[in-house]
């Protein structure tokens, strides 16, 4: 019983941190095309950049969480 708790505790962390990691590295190729493409919108294009990736390891960072409630409140 106590083993399928940390198999929870692991499912929790890794989805979300698998997502975060493949949404950060796909909007970062695009947005190294769009810079290649017109590099005078290069600091626009990296202020959303920075946005999102930021939203993107919140996610990671929810799951991180939960797995500890799961962990400490077993």
């Amino acid at each position: 019983m106590e083993t399928l708790v940390y198999v929870a505790a692991a499912i929790a962390v890794a989805v979300p941190c698998i997502g975060a990691g493949l949404g950060i590295g796909s909007a970062t190729s695009k947005a190294l095309e769009s810079v290649a493409r017109q590099p005078e919108a290069g600091s626009e294009i990296t202020k959303n950049l920075l946005l999102g990736c930021a939203l993107a390891e919140a996610t990671a960072i929810y799951g991180f969480v939960i797995a500890l409630l799961i962990i400490l409140l077993k």
